[in-house]
């Protein structure tokens, strides 16, 4: 039993140090709570637990204290990934609700598991998911005062379980001031990808992940045999290619866990019942 998440970035820029020693303890208190869930529950009902408590969390962006888009609404998008069955669910552009990521889980059980917009949104009611908005003073301060923080927040957890099951889960609130109606990479198969042999999450810039499809190469490329260490070194190559800023965290199915991104930093923290890592 093994798992990874990832909060985004962090910019030296334009936060604190003390954002960063606040986002290294959220992110060491979400793993080791999302690491006692997986013990007794499977790889997909944790990555769903872990994102929903990154969502919670307004050090993130994504659920609470998602981005602002240019019309002044929050949007946001979630996927979730079964290694073990190769389904794939999520919601694209829904609005007030608190846990994307929970919505994703419900469609699993549907024939169409992914919805967008308004569908996403009638879907969530009849589910009785209630109403909740998702914005925060900070970013409305930050939407009216014009800041954008370029586009580089998403939270993620991959997971294997003790059975060998591995499972993704991705959760976005969005670059902020983007185009209303723009898709991001974390409900493709770009951002959050997973079979039988490798499992991955992606952050940083959505249309960066989607051209080099980066999530689905890194484990194709450890099914057909690479290391997960070789599938990310490959992988990240092709995207400095295009210039692409992009971080993934993923787990293969023999346990080993690797992280890699383009710039600096990746926030980021792992554990395997004896030993955390988190970003510095």
């Amino acid at each position: 039993m093994k798992l990874i998440i990832h909060g985004g970035f962090f910019s030296e820029s334009d936060q604190s140090n003390e954002v960063k020693v606040a986002k290294q303890t959220a992110l060491k208190d979400i793993v080791s709570r999302s690491f006692e869930y997986l013990k007794d529950h499977t790889a997909e009902e944790t990555v769903v637990y872990a994102v929903s408590l990154l969502e919670d969390n307004e050090l993130f962006n994504a659920g609470t204290g998602s981005q602002i888009q240019s019309d002044g609404k929050i949007r946001m998008s979630a996927s979730l990934m079964n290694g073990e069955n190769q389904k794939f669910s999520g919601v694209i552009n829904i609005q007030n609700v608190k846990n994307p990521i929970e919505l994703a889980k419900i469609l699993m059980q549907e024939e169409d598991r992914v919805l967008g917009g308004n569908g996403a949104k009638k879907y969530a009611l009849e589910h009785d998911i209630p109403e909740f908005s998702t914005e925060i003073p900070q970013r409305r301060k930050e939407y009216e005062d014009k800041l954008r923080n370029g586009g580089k927040g998403t939270v993620g957890c991959v997971a294997i379980d003790q059975n060998g099951r591995l499972a993704a889960a991705t959760s976005t609130g969005g670059k902020g001031f983007e185009l209303v109606g723009r898709v991001s990479d974390s409900a493709t198969v770009a951002g959050n990808y997973a079979n039988k042999y490798c499992a991955v999450s992606c952050t940083g810039v959505g249309e960066d992940i989607v051209s080099n499809a980066t999530a689905s190469k890194i484990v194709t490329r450890v099914t057909d045999g690479l290391s997960i260490e070789k599938a990310f070194e490959k992988t990240f190559t092709e995207l400095k290619e295009i210039d692409g800023f992009a971080g993934a965290i993923g787990i293969d199915h023999e346990g080993n866990i690797f992280h890699q991104d383009s710039h600096p930093t990746m926030v980021f923290a792992s554990f395997d019942g004896h030993h955390f890592s988190v970003f510095n």
